[in-house]
C-alpha cells in the first residue's frame, strides 16, 4: 500500500476503510512542516510494507474538520485506530522506527485512547 491524501486519493481511502479488517494509521502534518516533508519518504517505505493498514496523510491546515478539538503542536501526529478503536493518538519523535515498534506493540486488545477527535475514519471513508 502506500500513504493516500484525503482530496487526491479519496476514492482509495474509502475502499479501504470500509473494509472492517483494515487498520488506520493517519498522520496529521502541514505542508510548510521541514519534518513532514522529511518523514513523508520513510512512511511511504513503511506503508509499502505492511499489509492491512491503509496510511492517511492529512494536511491540517486542508482539512481542520478531521481534528475536531484536538490541537496539533508538534509534527508528526499520529492516530492508530486498530479493529475500530483508537490505541494511539499523539505526537511521536520523526524516526520511523518508533513507528514500527509501536505498530508491532500493538493488537486488538489494545488499551482505547480518549481523544478529542470525530470519528476520523468514518470521515474518510465517507
Amino acid at each position: 500500500m502506500s500513504v493516500l491524501e484525503p482530496g487526491n486519493d479519496t476514492a482509495a481511502l474509502r475502499g479501504l476503510l470500509q473494509r472492517p479488517d483494515i487498520d488506520l494509521v493517519a498522520c496529521f502534518c502541514a505542508a510548510w512542516c521541514d519534518t513532514c516533508r522529511e518523514y513523508r519518504p520513510k512512511l511511504e517505505t513503511l506503508a509499502s510494507r505492511t499489509a492491512a493498514t491503509a496510511f492517511a496523510w492529512i494536511d491540517i491546515e486542508d482539512h481542520p474538520d478531521l481534528l475536531g478539538e484536538e490541537e496539533v503542536e508538534n509534527f508528526p501526529t499520529l492516530l492508530v485506530q486498530r479493529a475500530g478503536k483508537t490505541v494511539f493518538y499523539g505526537p511521536m519523535l520523526p524516526h520511523i522506527g518508533h513507528l514500527e515498534r509501536l505498530l508491532a506493540s500493538l493488537g486488538p486488545d489494545s488499551a482505547v485512547v480518549a481523544t478529542r477527535l470525530p470519528d476520523v475514519r468514518g470521515l474518510l471513508a465517507g
